[in-house]
């Protein structure tokens, strides 16, 4: 199974968004912010595995957009779903492999976009 990134500063959404994306994903991963996630992106291990980056509009440390274009820059392959407010603009997120939902997202809407969107494993299994 791929890893999902969690990029979020709130310790409590991060707690809650957290545990309820593991309950479908065993491997999910939170960091506070931007610089943090890629920094982690830059490791090949963790890239390697990584199938999907949830992010807020506003990654702490930087803007949504430049960092979703800092993410494909790094890693096309993988997409990323960002999760803004109503009055912030999807329209900033086109293109392959970005989804913009406006919270306040549906604990379910939120679990149903990312398996949707996160990368399969096509590791051959031992």
């Amino acid at each position: 199974m791929r890893t999902i990134l969690l990029v979020e500063d709130d310790p409590l959404q991060a707690l809650v968004r957290k545990s309820i994306l593991e309950k479908r994903f065993p491997d999910v991963k939170r960091v506070a912010d931007a610089a943090e996630a890629l920094c982690l992106i830059e490791q090949r291990v963790f890239s390697e595995n990584l199938g999907l980056v949830i992010s807020g509009h506003h990654a702490h440390g930087l803007s949504g957009p430049a960092f979703v274009a800092e993410v494909h820059a790094r890693l096309p392959q993988v997409p990323v779903l960002v999760l803004g407010s109503q009055a912030e603009s999807p329209g900033d997120y086109t293109g392959e492999g970005v989804r913009f939902l406006a919270k306040p997202a549906a604990t379910a809407e939120i679990v149903a976009a990312a398996g949707e969107m996160v990368l399969k494993d096509t590791r051959p299994t031992a």
